[in-house]
């Protein structure tokens, strides 16, 4: 069984040349001995008249591993709360196959994550992020999880398991958060209320991050994804984190009355 996408033609090209040819232009060429390493990306989802240079830009930047765990919201309210899909995906540009390997350590690793492929059948959050990948990765295998609100204590414990099946992984991995920042906000909202959010985020603080979100109802929707990369990635180690870009809907649109932000972000 393959999962085929659920939103081509609609978020982005569905055509495998059209789909290339934006990856191209939205994606810029970087030389390999100047990416960073990292072990996490915050990353856009929105279509990409609208998001995809800021994925682009922040995609460009780091060297992406061959494995990829990419983490988005629970747009459709299907599934588990802490979905893992294990099926193998047929993307435009390619098929994409799972990391069966890391699927099965994090499922064997955590009680609470759990196999589950509905989560993932409407979900855009995640198929969004897989051409970026694509075009910088050739040998690119994806472990995806759709993930819901869940508490804090939850978060830590998910953050803990997976630190813990990654580190008995014998090659790297990279954590894809995908979140976009506020939705349907004025363009200045949205940047005050999406500063607060992104400060947490560079200060690597993810109990501060989920309780910023919370606290000022900022529509992030991948809040509890971002929360958990965090949390994960200092578990692995990590030490700074830095913001590539962040822009909202009205840049392409030219509406800033209702926005939705977009940022890019790098923990490593």
């Amino acid at each position: 069984m393959t999962r085929t996408p659920a939103v081509a033609d609609r978020f982005y090209p569905g055509n495998p040349e059209q789909l290339r040819s934006a990856m191209d232009i939205l994606v810029p060429e970087v030389a390999e001995d100047v990416k960073k390493q990292a072990m996490a990306v915050v990353l856009p989802h929105a279509g990409y008249v609208y998001s995809g240079a800021t994925a682009g830009a922040t995609i460009s930047q780091i060297r992406v591993p061959e494995t990829v765990l990419i983490m988005g919201p629970n747009h459709h309210g299907r599934g588990a709360a802490l979905a893992l899909g294990t099926e193998d995906w047929r993307m435009p540009m390619g098929v994409v196959p799972v990391d069966h390997h890391l699927a099965a350590s994090i499922l064997q690793q955590s009680s609470a994550i759990v196999e589950d492929q509905e989560a993932h059948l409407f979900e855009h959050s995640l198929e969004v992020q897989v051409p970026f990948l694509q075009q910088v990765q050739q040998q690119l295998r994806i472990v995806p999880m759709v993930v819901s609100h869940i508490p804090y204590a939850l978060c830590l414990t998910v953050a803990h398991d997976l630190a813990a099946a990654i580190r008995t992984h014998r090659q790297p991995v990279l954590i894809v958060a995908s979140t976009d920042m506020s939705h349907y906000e004025s363009r200045q909202q949205a940047t005050q209320k999406d500063s607060l959010a992104i400060e947490r985020i560079l200060a690597l603080d993810p109990q501060g991050l989920y309780a910023t979100v919370l606290g000022n109802r900022i529509s992030m929707c991948g809040a509890i994804p971002t929360t958990i990369a965090l949390l994960t990635a200092l578990e692995l180690g990590a030490t700074q984190a830095e913001l590539v870009r962040y822009t909202d809907s009205g840049e392409a649109s030219g509406d800033t009355s209702q926005v939705v932000g977009y940022a890019g972000l790098i923990i490593s």
